[in-house]
Parts: C-alpha cells; structure tokens; sequence
C-alpha cells in the first residue's frame, strides 16, 4: 500500500508538473498579484523607505526616507520605492496631502555616489538616467517636504520638486555638485535659480557653499522655520489644513500655480482664468459659495 500510495502520489506530481504548469504558474501569479496590489502602502515592507497615514482624518500620508547610515543618500531604488508609494498614495481617494521628510540629520545628503561612480555619458544618455527621478514633480496632490539636516545635490532637489518646503531650524540648503566635478542633474540649475533668483543660484551652483534654514526662508526656497522636534508635527498640521478644503479644487490651484514657472504671465493668466471659470461648473464650488452665504462649514465631496 505504501509504495501503491507513493507511486500515485509521483504521478500526481508529474502531472501538476507537465500538464498544468501554465494554468498553475498563471493562477499563482495573478493571486500574488492581486494580494500585492491590495496590501494598505502604509503596510507594505519597504526597503529604503518608510510610510504611514496619519492626521486627525487619517487623510495625510508621510513618507519617510530610511538610509540613516548613508545620511539618506539618493538611490535608484530608494527612488523607485518613493515613486511606488506616491503612485499608490495618488490614487488614494482618502488621502488629501503628502508629507516627505527624512532623519534629524538629514533630510537627504546628495545622491549615492558610489552607485552613480561608474556611469559613463553614453550609459547617462541611453538609460535616461536621473529621468526616473521626477515622480515628486508628477504628482497631483500636493507635496509638504518636512525638511531636518542636510538637503544636500538630489536632496535639495528633491525638496524643490515638492509643492511646499518647511525647514527645521538646524537644516542646510546646498548644490555641492561642482565639487565632484558634476553640476546637478534633477533641478538644481533651473527650480532653484526660478526660486531664489539667478545671482544666489549662481553663488550656490558654483561654489558647492550651503546656506542655512534662515537664509533659505530669506530667499524664498522655504515657506517657514520651526524648532526641529516639532516640524514634522506642524508639516503634517499644514497637510490636515489642506485637506479641509475640496482636494479637486485643490489640484487644479496646484496646477495653476504650476504653470507660473512654464509659461509667460499671459499665458499664465489666460490659464488660471479658464481653471477659475471650470470650478464653476463644480459641486464642491457650488457647496463651497452657498456655505459661506449660509455662515457653515462647507461639506465638500470632491465633485
């Protein structure tokens, strides 16, 4: 009986094995893929980043870089990983604000260079490099960068790609790239001089020099300085203030104040008039006027 038994027991596994692996390979796959695709991002196991969703309403998301040892240095995967979560957080009808910080000691130091050390310009060329680096700028919903430390190359770059920077007192603000014998490759020559104007972007490009978090408030490159303990508290209060307002209305202002670095100023405003007159043809502006006649809290849907 036991041999009887392991014979048909082979078998059956020959069988499983030639005549269904399609169907079985298929089936696995597409369970993987379903149960990939249905894990909360805030429980996702990450290996470069952290996230979760917090706030008041649970209607804000933080993501925090996670290479403490490596200052957060910028890596193609700690990228891909950030592009991931900011994908998933978009398409998240429940999320109306994203915040993106780092450690005490750095918000992020500048991109990994022994990862970038081998690259060669054809390689740079043919694989597009730095393009996969933009993710932050493509998102819709808004973007707080809670920034501690160093912003530092990509770092600082990273912060510029978002929609509002908050630096803890201690931060510093630098492009350290011509030191390399580079000059910065995701924004750092053109987001920053459209921010703090050409002759500081100038000084700050070509001599590799940092500012602190007071100068950078001082040039426009951040909206406010707060005691380091308590910035991420107040990015994530900014983000809360943000999603009491209607998040569609909230992404076509985004937009429109967007295109004041793309185009010229009647380009611009001829853009922002036509956004104006679209809301119009909203629910939430629509709730939005007849609360303010009515003295009550707007209840908006998103419409």
């Amino acid at each position: 009986m036991a041999n009887i038994a392991r014979l048909l027991t082979k078998r059956a596994q020959d069988q499983l094995n030639v005549v269904y692996p399609l169907q079985v390979i298929t089936r696995l796959n597409s369970s993987c893929k379903y149960l990939t695709e249905h894990i909360p991002i805030s429980n996702k196991s990450w290996e470069f980043i952290k996230t979760e969703v917090t706030g008041e309403k649970k209607n804000v998301a933080v993501i925090t870089l996670n290479r403490p040892k490596a200052l957060n240095a910028l890596r193609n995967g700690l990228m891909k990983e950030l592009s991931t979560a900011l994908k998933a957080y978009g398409k998240d009808a429940n999320i109306s604000a994203i915040v993106l910080t780092g450690s005490e000691k750095a918000f992020a130091a500048g991109a990994d260079i022994k990862e970038m050390a081998p690259n060669t310009y054809s390689q740079c060329i043919q694989g597009n490099f730095l393009n996969d680096w933009t993710e932050v700028a493509r998102t819709q919903k808004p973007i707080i960068a809670a920034v501690n430390g160093y912003a530092l190359g990509g770092g600082c770059e990273l912060a510029m790609m978002c929609d509002i920077i908050y630096a803890g007192d201690k931060a510093k603000f630098g492009q350290p790239e011509i030191a390399l014998g580079t000059i910065p490759g995701a924004g750092g020559t053109q987001r920053l001089t459209r921010v703090v104007g050409k002759s500081k972007a100038m000084e700050m490009c070509l001599t590799g020099n940092m500012i602190n978090a007071q100068e950078a408030e001082k040039v426009g490159l951040v909206s406010k300085v707060i005691p380091a303990d308590q910035l991420l508290a107040e990015a994530v209060k900014l983000g809360e203030k943000i999603g009491t307002h209607s998040n569609l209305i909230v992404q076509l202002c985004k937009e429109a104040v967007n295109t004041a670095f793309e185009t010229t100023l009647e380009e611009g405003l001829k853009y922002e008039r036509r956004f104006n007159h679209a809301t119009f043809s909203t629910i939430d502006c629509k709730e939005g006027v007849k609360a303010f006649i009515e003295k009550r809290p707007a209840k908006f849907i998103n419409e």
